[in-house]
């Protein structure tokens, strides 16, 4: 800016000096043009150079002060994204097994359950089951047949009601006088079927109310009763009653206060009348740890104004968490005897019968637990008993048994094993193990001293197939010949096979055949089982 003002100034005070000299008016000489030249000099090189780079490594802290944004945004829309899902198995609500068989049997078996949510559930049920062997032992056979309907209704209010309904019809024929024409052959006896034929009907209807729902107090309750009445082809008659009424509380989740009040009602009758009536007032606390549980209880029996005090007590606790737990207890009650529970145990009972309680204390202790997927259980005690039922034959040409009760001790071991050695394939095995000490009898008549069984199953990777295995042990039972010693029946080895396929979605096939070694073992004294048996048939689902 400065030489731009400075430039005028110099001009002025050189044209002001022109002014003061005295030159002639307008007379120039221009002696020479004014020619400028710079002289040649010689050119200096260059070459620039970068300055040399700081490569020292400096620690820099920069101090920012957060400051909030408030960033307003609309919601993303998420949209799912599409995946493959798996194949629903489909569910039937109906079944249906049927089948024939050698020697000359049927078998056949339907049922039915409609199930919707919460609200409700029905089913319907029904199956038959005979076989006649008469070409090679007359009047072997039997038939049993039984169909029932079922449902629960769920309230708006929590409250759940059910009630079912069962009639069953079981034909059983006496021919265990084939056994004593084979041991006397001067006998020859013979009978028409509808001679030593034995059918037991059953007609059950129960109902029941508990709570549908998890109650705010967790507080559970239950009740409901089973009435049923019995006959048999002898004109022998039972009914019973069975009220129960069952309260639980809960405490923190996980401990609980229960109550059982129950009332068991029989009456029996065949040329007389009898009538047996217990009962029970069940309370019991159960308090569980971390690592154990305690059960503490007492069960009260009523009986003929009669009143009687049981123990229900358990410990278990967790010594190696689940591979290994050990429990202990003890417990006891009355149990009936009656002609239902004894013609279900022995078929062959005789018809005029004492209906009694049995009075038994049962103590206990063992292991169980589950080591890679096996479960076990041991399980070893001693029980006592008074009114122990036990059989013995009539003597009759037509083979009936009575009943015996006696006071007997009983030793026992029961131990059994759950093991899936590999997907598809499992294993399983029970064993049953008695020791009896008789009272004035001096044997447990036709009682079981040993029990094993066991089984194998293979079932496909698709699960369209499997294949089974099965295998029945038992000791020969005691009893008392006809000139009164007291002997054992023959063993018991049933070795059965089966298999199934299912050929399309819903309709399989199915085989069984039962004691290959063809055994004709006598459970009960002149009644050989069934030797040789096969059934095969199809199975649907719809």
């Amino acid at each position: 800016m400065l030489k731009y003002i400075a430039l005028p100034v110099v001009m002025l005070c050189f044209i002001a000096t022109l002014s003061a000299q005295d030159l002639p008016t307008e007379q120039v000489n221009i002696i020479k043009d004014f020619d400028a030249r710079l002289l040649e000099t010689d050119r200096i090189p260059l070459n620039p150079e970068l300055p040399p780079l700081d490569t020292a490594v400096k620690r820099q802290n920069y101090n920012i002060t957060g400051r909030p944004i408030t960033v307003e945004y609309l919601p993303p829309q998420i949209r799912p994204l599409a995946m493959r899902g798996e194949k629903v198995t489909p569910v039937y609500n109906g079944y249906t097994k049927l089948g024939a068989g050698l020697p000359s049997s049927l078998f056949g078996e339907l049922s039915y359950n409609i199930a919707k949510d919460k609200k409700y559930n029905f089913g319907i049920g029904a199956l038959h089951h005979s076989a006649n062997n008469t070409a090679k032992v007359e009047n072997q056979r039997f038939a049993y047949t039984t169909a029932g309907i079922d449902g629960t209704y769920y309230l708006e209010q929590g409250i759940a009601v059910g009630g079912k309904a069962r009639y069953t019809a079981d034909n059983v024929f006496f021919y265990g006088y084939n056994n004593l024409n084979g041991q006397d052959t001067s006998m020859n006896l013979s009978f028409a079927k509808e001679d030593v034929r034995q059918r037991f009907t059953t007609v059950d209807i129960g109902a029941n109310i508990f709570n549908g729902e998890r109650t705010v107090a967790d507080f559970n309750y239950s009740a409901a009763f089973d009435f049923y009445f019995l006959q048999d082809s002898y004109a022998s008659r039972e009914n019973g009653f069975d009220l129960n009424i069952n309260a639980t509380k809960w405490f923190q989740e996980r401990h609980a206060f229960r109550v059982n009040l129950r009332t068991d009602f029989t009456s029996y009758r065949d040329t007389a009348s009898q009538s047996l009536n217990n009962f029970y007032l069940q309370p019991n606390f159960t308090f569980s740890g971390d690592a154990f549980r305690v059960k503490l209880g007492v069960n009260i029996v009523s009986n003929d104004d009669n009143f009687s005090f049981f123990p229900d007590l358990e410990l278990s606790a967790r010594v190696l968490g689940p591979v290994l737990g050990a429990f202990a207890g003890a417990e006891g009650s009355l149990y009936k005897n009656t002609f239902r529970n004894l013609s279900d145990y022995n078929p062959f009972v005789s018809s005029r019968i004492r209906v009694r309680n049995t009075r038994y204390m049962n103590f206990y202790g063992g292991i169980r637990g589950v080591v890679e997927g096996i479960d076990y259980r041991v399980q070893a005690g001693y029980k006592t008993t008074e009114n122990l039922a036990t059989f013995l034959w009539n003597g009759a040409d037509i083979p009936r048994f009575n009943v015996l009760y006696d006071t007997i001790d009983i030793v026992y071991i029961n131990a059994s094993l759950v093991a899936p050695l590999f997907r598809g394939f499992e294993i399983n095995g029970k064993l049953n193990q008695n020791f009896f000490n008789a009272g004035k009898e001096g044997k447990a008549w036709h009682l079981p001293s040993l029990t094993i069984s066991a089984g194998a199953k293979y079932t496909t990777s698709d699960n369209k197939g499997s294949v089974r295995a099965d295998l029945f042990m038992e000791n020969g039972v005691p009893y008392l010949d006809e000139m009164g010693e007291a002997k054992n029946l023959n063993a018991l080895f049933d070795l059965s096979l089966g298999a199934e396929y299912r050929v399309v979605e819903n309709i399989g096939l199915f085989i069984q055949i039962n004691n290959l070694a063809d055994n004709r073992r006598q459970r009960w004294q002149h009644y050989p089982v069934f030797g040789l048996n096969a059934l095969a048939g199809i199975t649907a689902r719809f």
